[in-house]
């Protein structure tokens, strides 16, 4: 058993850091981020990682001339003399290197855990989102939210910017996305409010196929009784997380709200949790009107934002400015154009059943694009629940076969078409191929929809990569109709 120092159980920004040896897993954003504050404040830091290519040397590079020790493809050794993992979100549970961190009494911190460590006394409170699908949408609605209540804000966490470069900075308050990988390395995190938005399988691999243990860590957001934790009353998964939180609990519908709940009644948005006797009383805070991406899982996003904005007192007025002022991120139901009347939308982060069933909900008419690199999770229910909107599928990657085999069972009467990888690594040329049969099938008035139903690393460098070379091979077909 390595010897700890006697400080890092209850570590804070003032503790002596640079005792401590610490050892950072993964060269990839939060890992810089994580090695370079640690650098800062004197701590010794290894980072390693399993992959050795031009993106890590380079990053190992700026890392090293901050004195930092780099070893790259080793992602397995611990450091001898290592006190503290602190792990990028994308490394498993039972990796050799946590195994040995385990063996010698080394605790394990993910980058937010961390961050949450180093909040200097006053620093901005977070406001935690979580969930299956819809984080990153949610939490720049919130964004949105606070910033028009005047709030000094940003954006941080699983959705691209790591927490410990804001953690200390000029800020009232930061909208936190975290993932279920973030939530178990993180135990100490303690926000203001949290919402858990849905719970569905996914990221099973991680997990080791265990669904408790994946919906466990997103229960971890309410894990704190100074939380405001705030779940989903229409997903039944998220409502037995809530069941269980200690401290105050709030729920959204996408009914007329109860007591103690935001809900929709006719096309506004409306508080009856965040004001005096919500038994008695409610508050308008916004149209459907206001919220400027299609879906009813957009509109229970936007209920999950607003109840966090009204945890944190952000009055109704900036709820309903904030959506209108709120600027979604690429590829999530993305309209790439319009061709011969038929629209073309790109959902490539769509990379699970679930995430994908939100997509096919919004639309009546869809010539659906789906595919890639499947999670070991079934696709029969999204298939009985798409069905009756489907005119035609288009189907490419690894799993094409597993989902026209669910078509086949459950909406026989659907045309299918698989389009096969082509010999070389274009995928220009195989999405030309996908986007000419789905405008093959489709007529006025339909969507071809982009809602691959699985992950993108069987063809493209990720889901971003996917839905460019998607909005790339519209813009080719629209120019050869010209």
């Amino acid at each position: 058993m390595r010897n700890l120092p006697a400080w890092l159980d209850s570590a804070a920004h003032d503790s002596p850091w640079h005792e401590l040896y610490a050892c950072v897993a993964g060269i990839g954003v939060s890992g810089v981020a994580a090695a370079r504050a640690l650098a800062g404040l004197g701590a010794k830091v290894c980072v390693v990682d399993a992959r050795s290519g031009p993106a890590e040397e380079a990053a190992g590079a700026e890392l090293a001339a901050l004195g930092v020790d780099v070893r790259l493809a080793d992602g397995d050794t611990l450091p001898d003399t290592a006190q503290l993992i602190v792990t990028s979100p994308g490394w498993r549970r039972e990796v050799p290197l946590f195994a040995a961190a385990k063996a010698a009494g080394v605790p394990v911190w993910g980058e937010p855990e961390l961050a949450w460590r180093l909040r200097k006394r006053g620093a901005a409170q977070w406001l935690v989102v979580t969930g299956t699908d819809g984080k990153t949408t949610t939490t720049l609605m919130l964004e949105s939210m606070l910033r028009a209540a005047g709030l000094r804000t940003a954006s941080a966490g699983n959705i691209g910017t790591a927490l410990v470069d804001l953690v200390n900075g000029p800020y009232d308050v930061l909208a936190v996305e975290l993932g279920s990988f973030q939530l178990h390395w993180s135990p100490s995190v303690a926000p203001a409010a949290a919402a858990v938005l849905n719970v569905a399988p996914d990221h099973l691999d991680w997990w080791g196929g265990s669904f408790t243990d994946y919906t466990a860590a997103k229960g971890l957001a309410f894990a704190h009784r100074e939380t405001v934790a705030v779940g989903n009353a229409d997903d039944p998964e998220t409502l037995r997380l809530l069941a269980r939180a200690p401290g105050r609990r709030v729920s959204f519908t996408l009914l007329s709200p109860r007591p103690h709940q935001l809900g929709i009644v006719e096309d506004l948005l409306v508080d009856r949790a965040f004001v005096d006797t919500p038994e008695e009383n409610a508050e308008e805070l916004a149209t459907l009107a206001d919220i400027p991406v299609p879906g009813p899982h957009n509109v229970a996003n936007a209920l999950g934002a607003a109840a966090l904005a009204r945890a944190f007192g952000v009055p109704a007025s900036a709820v309903a400015e904030g959506l209108r002022t709120f600027t979604p991120a690429g590829h999530r139901i993305a309209d790439v154009g319009e061709i011969d009347g038929v629209r073309y939308i790109d959902d490539s982060k769509a990379t699970s059943p679930h995430a994908a069933s939100a997509s096919l909900t919004s639309f009546d008419s869809i010539v659906w694009i789906a595919g890639g690199l499947g999670k070991d999770i079934p696709f029969d229910e999204l298939v009985v629940a798409a069905a009756p909107r489907l005119r035609a599928v288009v189907l490419f990657g690894s799993c094409r076969a597993q989902i026209h085999d669910s078509i086949t069972r459950h909406a026989a009467d659907v045309p299918v078409v698989e389009v096969a990888e082509p010999e070389t690594d274009d995928v220009n040329a195989i999405l030309d191929r996908v986007v000419a049969q789905a405008a093959a099938f489709a007529k006025p008035g339909d969507v071809v929809l982009l809602a691959p139903a699985a992950a993108s690393m069987d063809m493209f460098r990720d889901y971003k990569h996917r839905g460019d070379a998607f909005a790339a091979a519209v813009d080719r077909l629209r120019g050869s109709r010209r």
